[in-house]
Parts: C-alpha cells; structure tokens; sequence
C-alpha cells in the first residue's frame, strides 16, 4: 500500500463496505447517541442564550420568572412541530425538504441556503465560545493564542468526522454527560437550597408586573418582554438537527427520531429555564469578564462552604471546562447537519452532485470539508469573535424554523379531509410558526444594523450561487434528454425479440472492446456506433461495464440499494439486447462501491486481464459553453479513467461528445 493510503487509513480508518448488510446498522445512531450527537447543539446554547435573554430585562428581572417559563414551553412547541416533521419525512431532510415539498422549490432553496449558512456558523461559533470559555481561566498573556486554539479545534473535528459520524459522536460522549449532570446537579441543589425563596420570586413577579402596566400600560411591557424572549431566541437553536439527520438514525427511524427530539426537549427545557430560575433566586449580576453562568456557579459552588478556595476555584473550572468541552460537542453538530443538507441539496442539483458522494468510510465527505473549511474561513475573518458571530448566527436558524411550520401549517390545512387529528396538529404548528415568525420579526429588527444585514447578503449569495448550479444541471439534463430519445430509444418487450436472449460464446484471444456505461442510453449508443463506424468488423467481442455509485441517497435511504441495483443491471441488460440483435457477441459487468472511479478500475482491469486484446472506450461531454464552474460540477470519470488505465500500460480511449 502507498505510503499516502497508510497515512490516510491511520489517520481516517479503513475502508467499510458500503453493500454489507450490517453496514448502515453499524453507523446508525440510536436515540441516546443521537442524543449526544445532535442535541448537543440546543443543549450548548444554554451557555450563552438564557443570559442574553435575562440582561435584556435590564433592572426588571422579576419578569425572569416569565421568560423561564415561556423558554420551556417554546422548546416543547418547537420540538414538537419538528415530531411532525420526522414523521412526514422519515428519510431525513428537516427543513430542507419540508420547506421544498410543502411550500414550493424555491422555498426549499432558501430554507436549504440557511441551513447551509446556519451549519456553518454553528461550528464557527460554538468552537470560539469555547475558547473564549477555556481562556477565561488562563492569564492574559496567553489569549493571543485563542484563535489557533479554535483553529486547531476545527482541524481536530473535521478529522473525527472524516473517520465517521458514529466515532466522532463517542469520543465526545463523555463530555456531553459531564456537562449534563454537573448542570443539572447545580440547577438542582441551586433551587433547592433557595426554595423557600420561590412563593416570594413568584409574587415578586405579580407586584412587578402591575407596577409597570400601571405606569407604562401593557404595550411597553409587553414589548419588553418579547424583546428579551427574542434575544434569547439562540436557546432554541439546534432543535431542527434530528429532522435533518433522521437518516443517520437507527431503525425503526421515525420512533427514535421522536425520542431523540423528547430527549432534547426534555434536557434543553430544564436547562435552559433552570439556569433563568437559577439566576432569579440567586440574584445573579453581571461582573466584567465573566458569564452569567460563572457568576451563579461561582455563588452556588461558594454556599457549599467547603473552606478550601483552592478546592471551589477548581470545582468552577471543571464546570467552566465542561461548558468549552460541549461547546465543541455543538459544533460537531455542524459537521453531521451541514453535510446532510448539502447532499439532499446535490440530489435536487442545487449544489454539484459530488456532495452526494460517500468515502471510502461512507462518510459524506465533500460536505464535511466545506463545512469545515467554511468554519475556519470565518473565525479568520471574524477573529473568532463570538459577539460579531452571535449576530451571524442568530437570524438564519429562526428563518427556517418558520418556513418549515409554514409548511406544516399548509399540509394540515390541505389535508384536513384525510387526516383525523388535522385541528390539534394544524393548532400545534401554527402556534410555532407564530413564535418563531416573531423571534425572527423582533431579532432582524434589533440585529440589522450590528451584522444582521450581512447574515442576509451571505444568505442570498449562497442563494443564488444554488441557483445558477441548478441552471447548469437542467441545461444538460436537456441535452442529455435529447441524446437519449435519438439514440437510446425504448427496444420494446424482450419476448417480442428471439435474439435478445440468444446468448453466443466470447473468444477471449479476440479483439473485444470494452465499454464504460453511465446511466444515459444515448451516451453509451453514441460510443457503441461511434466504435463500430470507426473499426467496422474489427471487433468480435463487446463489454459493457457499469458501476453503480453508493452515495447518500442510495446508502441511507430505504430499499434505495436494490433500487440501485436494478437500474445498473436494467441499463446493462439494455446494451446486451442491442448487440445480441446484430448478433454480436456480448456481456456485462457491474460493480458497486463509494468511489465509481476506483470500483470501474478494478473492474476495467479484472476484465481487461480476461481478455487481453481489448481497449477501452468511453465518452466525455463537451458542453456547448465553456463556463468556468462546469468542469467541477461533473464527475470527469472518462478523463480519471483513462488517466488510470494508461499508467497501467492499457489502453483506452475517450470519445467527445458534444451537447
């Protein structure tokens, strides 16, 4: 094996195979690893998201008590609307795709831009918090390593992903309980131990209220309150990540998707509204340099008088370490989302197809590198500072929760003649999508002038960057349609055609020639006549290989295998009765793998020892405009294969066809 193969299995893992019927199983999460996994997103944002909601309230943090309980209760809504979704769409997809199927194709693409822009973000943004949480308890002098740090952070998690999504989610399993039970330990004993404290925050809360309806009236407060509840809205970030990966998950999906989503709900409400309540009874203040949450910790931790400061400095570091530690668990979440989207997106070709495609460890692994790349891009940009990226971050999320409840609205709606429990569902989503709307409304209204402005120019610019790919993509998808129909038409029935399954012998001494086969008909007949114009009588034997690429939607998808199956060996079969009516000798091969170069090699080569006098021919398309992003948007397995074959002293040859 080369010295570069061994580096890179050392470093990423073997190779798996993609047709082995245990293969999905062994990668498949269950809902407490997708738990981990996925809901480390939502659960991460109580870091930052509950505090940016309490010091919106100013001086009136009575109305807290509130806000702790409008938090749990919009993560259960939103959490359940997205229930829906897994079950509507069992094969994954989230957002994406209920924004394309029950909205409209163009709403799919703009709720698929900001999953891509979100994803992106997520990983940028939940690594520098981290950083900035772990430098926090290092001198000063030490913060101008901050940005490496987050960059080395990146680097560390783009590899993990790169070996699997199931390996990564283990390595960070620790951390994510670590960071769940000290937490919920705190919020626990902090409440507890202020219990007595509760019938008084509660009437606190009354008296406050109508002190202020008094003298402002209740238009004011309420604008007060809902301006707090909005800019706390990155609490609810990271609750669309199961519906978006319902394809990574164990069967039967739709169930574990619905206990990962109560699993979440469960954590992130508790979390989230604890660390409000927490901050209410103990009556946490702001202190330059420190979070809301290392106040309250820090005061929590104090009250156990254990009388070594040493021991609760080192105890406030552990949480502190654990809150970095699942910080970077969140940002993995961008790394199992982000790739997931992009190549439900390559299957609608608004991105290159090349997203579709696995690794050799059935990895998406074009999509983890541009999240990665895309998330380093942006801390070197940004500086790795978390309150511009905070602004990035915010409006994105919020855009395609509402599109996708807008979706569930319309479905509901529409389908209220054929489903019995239509109202209470219709009634669920709606109730989201009004929460949602609204964040949304208020954060594009306070954050547009600090950086929202260019969260919705980076949006539209992947918007229509999508746009111009799918453009492409249809252009020759018409070419090609047109090719098919002269070239490659229908045979009829097989019965009809006495030869069609008159098989004669191959000589394998004679001149064979061999024939790389794509899924178009009118590709492979222009190759074929081309040959037989070109060498008339030359050729006794004729080959026809066909490697069928096991990609997302083939490898994740239900059945889609077989389905695979069946059109490799429908396409092939197609050749076969073409030649055996001239009464040419012929057959067919198919192989099946991640890599449909290195799997068509293997094969071309197998069959090119089994007959020796043989050359290879394949075509290459030229496109009728010479676009500069055309090249990479195709596969180019002609030119790879040839490449390949040549270097192996074969021969082969690669016919233009022009579109």
């Amino acid at each position: 094996m080369p010295s570069i193969k061994r580096i890179r299995q050392l470093v990423i893992g073997a190779p798996r195979d993609a047709l082995h019927p245990e293969a999905h199983h062994n990668l498949a999460l269950v809902a407490f690893l997708a738990w981990v996994g996925l809901g480390a997103d939502g659960l991460s944002s109580a870091c930052y998201g509950p505090a940016e909601a309490f010091l919106a309230l100013g001086t009136h943090t009575q109305l807290a008590l509130y806000l702790a309980l409008a938090t749990a209760v919009t993560v259960f809504v939103i959490s359940l609307g997205y229930n829906q979704v897994i079950e509507l769409f069992p094969s994954g997809g989230g957002g994406y795709k209920v924004a394309t199927q029950l909205l409209g194709r163009r709403a799919g693409l703009v709720s698929g831009a900001a999953l891509l822009v979100d994803y992106a973000l997520t990983i940028a943004i939940s690594v520098a918090a981290s950083a900035d949480a772990l430098f926090s308890l290092l001198p000063l002098g030490l913060h101008p390593l901050k940005l490496v740090t987050t960059l080395a952070m990146v680097a560390l998690l783009i590899v993990l992903n790169l070996r699997g999504m199931k390996e990564s989610v283990k390595v960070l399993l620790p951390i994510f309980l670590g960071f769940f039970l000290t937490h919920a330990g705190l919020i626990l004993y902090g409440v507890w131990s202020h219990g007595d404290a509760l019938p008084k925050i509660f009437g606190d809360a009354i008296h406050e209220t109508r002190e202020l309806t008094h003298l402002w009236g209740w238009v004011p407060v309420a604008a007060l309150f809902l301006k707090a509840y909005s800019l706390g809205g990155g609490t609810y970030t990271g609750l669309e990540a199961v519906s978006n990966n319902v394809n990574m998950l164990a069967e039967p999906r739709v169930k574990t998707g619905q206990y990962t989503m109560v699993y979440m709900a469960l954590s992130l409400s508790f979390t989230a509204g604890g660390i409000i309540l927490l901050y209410l009874l103990w009556d946490a203040r702001y202190i330059e340099g420190q979070t809301l949450n290392a106040v309250v910790f820090q005061a929590i931790i104090s009250s156990w008088h254990i009388g070594d400061t040493v021991v609760e400095h080192l105890t406030l570091i552990v949480v502190l370490a654990l809150e970095a530690g699942l910080l970077v668990v969140a940002a993995n979440t961008g790394f199992l989302g982000g790739p997931a989207v992009l190549a439900n997106m390559a299957v609608d070709s608004w991105v290159p197809r090349h997203f579709r495609s696995l690794s050799a460890r059935l990895v998406t692994q074009n999509g983890v590198l541009l999240m990665g790349v895309a998330a380093l891009g942006i801390l070197l940009w940004t500086n790795g500072d978390v309150s511009v990226l905070v602004v990035l971050y915010s409006i994105n999320v919020f855009l395609t929760f509402s599109l996708s409840l807008a979706g569930l609205v319309r479905h509901w709606w529409r389908n209220r003649l054929d489903e019995a429990r239509w109202k209470s569902r219709l009634l669920l989503a709606g109730l989201g999508f009004c929460v949602t709307a609204g964040i949304l409304a208020v954060t594009l209204v306070e954050k547009f002038t600090e950086g929202g402005w260019l969260t919705v120019l980076i949006t539209s610019a992947v918007i229509a960057l999508c746009a111009l790919v799918r453009r492409h993509y249809e252009k020759v998808r018409t070419e090609l349609a047109k090719i098919d129909a002269a070239l490659g038409p229908a045979l009829g029935p097989e019965d009809d055609d006495e030869s069609a399954t008159a098989a004669q012998p191959l000589d394998p001494d004679a001149p064979t020639a061999i024939f790389l086969i794509g899924k178009n008909r009118g590709v492979g007949m222009h190759t074929l006549l081309w040959v037989l114009r070109m060498f008339p009588g030359h050729f006794r034997n004729f080959v026809f290989l066909n490697v069928g690429e096991v990609d997302s939607k083939s490898f994740f998808g239900q059945g889609a295998l077989r389905s695979l199956k069946y059109r490799i060996e429908n396409s092939l079969h197609y050749f076969i009765r073409v030649c055996r009516r001239q009464g040419m000798p012929a057959v067919a091969r198919a192989a099946y793998g991640p890599d449909p170069v290195d799997e068509l090699e293997k094969l071309a080569l197998a069959t090119m020892d089994e007959f020796p006098n043989s050359v290879c021919f394949a075509a290459k398309l030229i496109l009728p405009e010479d676009e500069w992003f055309a090249p990479w948007l195709h596969n180019q397995t002609a030119l790879a294969m040839q490449r390949r074959l040549h270097l192996a002293g074969r021969q082969m040859v690669v016919i233009p066809l022009k579109l």
